[in-house]
């Protein structure tokens, strides 16, 4: 029997979602730009996902453009700026994704410096970081919501509003916030927030940026008015029919889900806590319900990952897009972790279907290979 237990990496599709986007992937396969009936009935479609987009982070349909998924969304918001902008300074957080940095360093080669804002030791942005970011007077600042690896929520209201104050325009990387809690764009004071569909149940593929109103973005691909004209290409309507289901359901199942993915962590982390050398990061942070980082001292996280995936037990050395590097986590290293340690960590991400008998699952496993390598150590 395998347990799931990578859900940060990718959630599964839910068997609604799936039911949902069946219908045009066969039936209902018209372009929604024609003018015809099928053309209708996909551009209805596509509507309908909008504001179920929309209405999960409250915003208004108009502010939502399609992507093909989060990291399309962290280029548009950073490059779509920077286009419309002579070359100045962005600052971002020193734990963003890897897609976020990737879009910043192309633009430092562009002619743009990127400055990066320092975390402390349980993965918060620096107050005083910010700070002095900003006195250096940054024409964008992205800070993410929440932290793919130690599931870590930033401030982001408060984030932005000093951010809005030094006159810089503010973006938030949302996509392991949204779905597991609630994702206020207005309130969260930012101009630009990313999401993706395949961490929240839905398909892999799609993503959206959410737009402020009084913002004017460089579209990275030309050549059709699709998206209100700042996303061309023809929709991908199935995967955004997908991504709408998703987001209704996460929507609506929001205070479920997050009690039952906390009664299962705090399972887990009571029973890793009974572990020798077990360190649990972050935990002092306010942190999304489904994340435990952690690190085993005897053991390096690949070697782990692999004895658990050999019992069965799905779970990740770190992020998924940076799995393979032979370098320890750059969000470990700008929280003050030693290298050695940083290499010897897992990320358990739990899932809305996972249960109690997963978390004894993987705590015996684990218990194993630890109580092994002590014994052979001894």
């Amino acid at each position: 029997m395998s347990v799931y237990l990578d859900h940060n990496a990718t959630t599964p599709l839910d068997a609604r979602v799936l039911d949902a986007m069946l219908p045009y992937l066969r039936g209902h396969y018209g372009n929604p730009s024609s003018l015809h009936l099928p053309g209708r009935t996909a551009r209805a479609a596509l509507d309908q996902a909008r504001e179920q987009v929309a209405a999960l982070v409250n915003a208004h349909p108009s502010q939502v453009v399609f992507t093909s998924g989060g990291t399309e969304a962290n280029n548009y918001a950073l490059k779509g700026i920077a286009a419309k902008l002579a070359p100045g300074r962005i600052a971002i957080s020193a734990i963003e994704h890897s897609s976020l940095q990737g879009a910043a360093q192309a633009l430092v080669t562009h002619g743009w410096q990127c400055d990066s804002i320092a975390v402390d030791g349980q993965c918060r942005v620096s107050s005083s970081a910010l700070s002095a970011a900003l006195k250096r007077a940054p024409r964008l600042v992205s800070v993410m919501m929440a932290n793919n690896e130690t599931g870590v929520i930033q401030d982001i209201a408060a984030i932005s509003a000093q951010v809005r104050a030094a006159g810089a325009i503010m973006h938030t990387d949302a996509v392991q916030a949204t779905g597991k809690i609630a994702v206020d764009f207005p309130a969260s004071g930012a101009h630009l927030m990313s999401l993706s569909a395949h961490k929240l149940y839905g398909p892999k593929g799609v993503g959206a940026l959410i737009v402020d109103k009084a913002l004017d973005l460089e579209p990275l691909l030309q050549g059709g008015g699709h998206e209100m004209e700042r996303r061309a290409g023809t929709e991908n309507v199935a995967g955004i029919v997908g991504f709408g289901a998703a987001a209704a359901l996460a929507h609506e199942e929001l205070a479920s889900r997050t009690s039952h993915l906390t009664t299962l962590r705090d399972a887990l982390e009571q029973h890793l806590r009974a572990l020798p050398g077990v360190i649990v990061f972050a935990a002092q942070a306010p942190r999304v319900a489904n994340t435990v980082l952690i690190g085993v001292p005897a053991i390096e996280g690949e070697t782990l990952l692999m004895e658990l995936d050999r019992h069965g037990i799905a779970v990740s050395s770190g992020s998924a897009c940076a799995s393979g590097s032979p370098d320890p986590s750059h969000v470990l290293l700008a929280m003050g972790v030693d290298p050695d340690l940083a290499r010897r960590v897992i990320r358990i991400s739990l899932g809305k279907d996972n249960t109690l008998a997963d978390i004894d699952r993987v705590i015996t496993v684990l218990n194993e290979q630890i109580s092994r390598v002590q014994v052979n150590t001894w």
